[in-house]
């Protein structure tokens, strides 16, 4: 089992001081971070040695890099967790200024929802794949349809008519009325020409000359 840095029950917890800061500040720009175990005595800290190495790499080297991350730094983070996965510090190495700490954050509270809104599982950075359900079958009227929901058979009744009312006999005569209004019927010709052939009319004519002859043989006396 590996022995403690330090002993707990003599550091202090919570919240560094500005002395704090200054100290360790000073010793490395002296001596260099050397052994965190054994660093915190020989500056004077009643602190743990892991609590001064991540003070130091997370807060205090000079070489951190402040502000947003740029759109550069974005495209490495996620292109080095799709070989690397979640090795934040092997990450971080590749991103001067940067800690495993704050890139860790900033996966988590921004690039992974940036991929899942652009369709990409953040875990294996593959496209995300829809089921679709499949659509209901379709058939002849009267067929059973089942609904997702209930999981019933439900008849689709769509093309079944209802029976028409029987009607009456005075209802079938209007109804012939109305159809014989709606279609008029064409208007007749009734003009009638007689023809009469040619020895007719003759004899007619003399007919009219005989009893014209007659009539005046009984006017002459």
């Amino acid at each position: 089992m590996r022995k403690p840095c330090c002993d707990k029950q003599d550091t202090n917890k919570g919240a560094w001081s500005k002395q704090e800061d200054e100290k360790l500040i000073n010793y490395i720009r002296i001596h260099g971070e050397g052994c965190w175990r054994t660093l915190p005595q020989a500056a004077g800290l009643l602190r743990c040695g892991k609590s001064c190495r991540l003070r130091w790499i997370n807060y205090l080297r000079p070489d951190l890099k402040r502000g947003n991350f740029t759109e550069d730094e974005e495209d490495l983070i996620i292109k080095l967790h799709a070989l690397l996965g979640n090795r934040w510090s092997l990450i971080a190495g590749r991103l001067p200024g940067r800690t495993d700490n704050e890139v860790k954050n900033y996966w988590n509270s921004h690039l992974r929802r940036k991929l899942i809104n652009m369709g990409i599982d953040p875990n294996n950075h593959r496209l995300i794949t829809h089921n679709h359900l499949p659509r209901p079958h379709d058939s002849n009227s009267g067929a059973s349809i089942i609904s997702p929901a209930s999981k019933v058979p439900v008849t689709d009744n769509s093309n079944i008519h209802p029976p028409e009312k029987s009607r009456g006999d005075n209802d079938q005569v209007s109804d012939a009325a109305s159809s014989l209004e709606d279609h008029q019927l064409p208007d007749l010709n009734l003009d009638l020409t007689i023809s009469v052939s040619a020895s007719t009319v003759d004899k007619v004519k003399d007919d009219r000359r005989k009893s014209q002859k007659q009539s005046n043989i009984i006017e002459d006396p």
